[in-house]
């Protein structure tokens, strides 16, 4: 009697602890599933795939130098890629009225340049419809 009892609680203990195990491994699967769905760093062909190529914009500051610049914008998908390139001539009005309000001495560092670069893709992302600006790069710079 002593022994089936003891048979009965080992075997109980052993199928709990079966148990717990197996749970834990479909909750590490699940998570890990879950993490990979998250959206990954796009390869290199993507980022080209994506981006719009704006041509050189020449204009004056509003200290009287001048700029020449060029960019790089990359979108999140082939739409919103589309989408850029026939608002093209909204890009480069932004770009120039940026670029028109700011001085020689707000170009200092890089923070200047990546200053710009987040204030053209806010304004193209309060214009795109089909999509989003990732990231905004100067690809050409000359301040004179």
């Amino acid at each position: 009697m002593k022994n089936n009892k003891l048979l009965i609680t080992m075997l109980i203990i052993i199928l709990t602890i079966t148990l717990i195990g197996v749970v834990a491994l479909l909750l590490i699967t699940y998570l890990d599933d879950s993490s990979d769905s998250k959206e990954k760093e796009p390869t290199i062909d993507e980022i080209v795939e994506y981006s719009v190529d704006i041509p050189e914009i020449t204009t004056n500051l509003i200290s009287g130098d001048f700029v020449r610049i060029q960019f790089k914008i990359q979108t999140d998908n082939k739409k919103a890629k589309e989408e850029l390139q026939k608002r093209d001539f909204q890009v480069k009005n932004i770009i120039i009225q940026e670029l028109s309000e700011m001085n020689s001495e707000q170009f200092k560092g890089k923070e200047g340049i990546a200053n710009l670069e987040l204030l053209i893709k806010d304004e193209m992302n309060a214009l795109m419809q089909e999509g989003h600006v990732v990231k905004v790069y100067t690809t050409s710079f000359v301040l004179q």
